[in-house]
């Protein structure tokens, strides 16, 4: 069975939502006959290239949220990251800026087979160490720990090879229903919107398996945003 996941890279929930649903995997029974495939949903293309903001003053100017407002937000989601294992997981004291050469990136690297890994070095560098992804040479340093060809993945990225396929990425998300990242589609035809937990994901994985579909929510980032968990979440 395939799983695939849209996400988009400096989404605070994305990040923990792949970190969930590898969990999940990781406890489902037929967890072996799983494939996780990463795909982009770039929410990020607003920003303009070459400057990065903090994430407290995008957060001030594009979604008018005060400085307390984001701090609550932003450390619930630390919070709970940090509660699942995911230990530093830094999204208020971060960057963010345009994401579409790191999408560009990630789709070189899927290229290269190494879709999984890229992912999870992007995510590990980007919330894990709160350095920024967004320049040439930014991924240029992530090719070296992933050890693809550092003048093949410069060359793919000047010029701008893996456009098209980020696009249809998050087209194809878009005709599946999504408006928001994560998303998340097993074998095709069962899908799941935002951050589940990995017990409730591991109770959709068996359904998954067997039936046709299911659509369900859970917080998520989107164009107006990202959900503000309530105490329960």
């Amino acid at each position: 069975m395939k799983v695939e996941i849209w996400s988009e890279v400096t989404c605070p929930w994305c990040g923990l939502g792949s970190h969930r649903l590898e969990r999940a995997v990781e406890r489902f029974e037929h967890g072996e006959h799983v494939e996780v495939v990463h795909r982009s949903f770039p929410l990020g293309s607003g920003f303009p290239e070459g400057s990065t903001f903090t994430v407290r003053d995008a957060l001030q100017s594009r979604y008018g949220m005060g400085s307390d407002q984001a701090e609550a937000s932003t450390r619930r989601i630390e919070a709970l990251a940090e509660n699942e294992g995911l230990s530093p997981y830094r999204v208020l004291d971060n960057t963010v800026g345009n994401t579409d050469l790191a999408h560009e990136f990630l789709a070189h690297a899927s290229a290269e087979g190494k879709n999984r890994a890229a992912w999870e070095a992007i995510f590990r560098t980007y919330f894990g160490r709160a350095e920024p992804v967004f320049s040439l040479e930014d991924l240029l340093k992530l090719a070296g720990e992933l050890s693809l060809d550092r003048e093949r993945t410069r060359r793919a990225l000047a010029e701008r090879r893996f456009r098209q396929q980020v696009l249809d990425d998050a087209r194809q998300a878009q005709r599946l229903g999504a408006s928001g990242a994560p998303f998340i589609v097993a074998d095709g035809r069962y899908g799941v919107a935002g951050a589940q937990d990995s017990d409730s994901l591991l109770q959709l994985l068996p359904k998954a398996w067997d039936e046709n579909h299911l659509v369900a929510l859970a917080p998520a980032c989107g164009s107006d945003g990202c959900a503000v968990p309530s105490a329960t979440s």
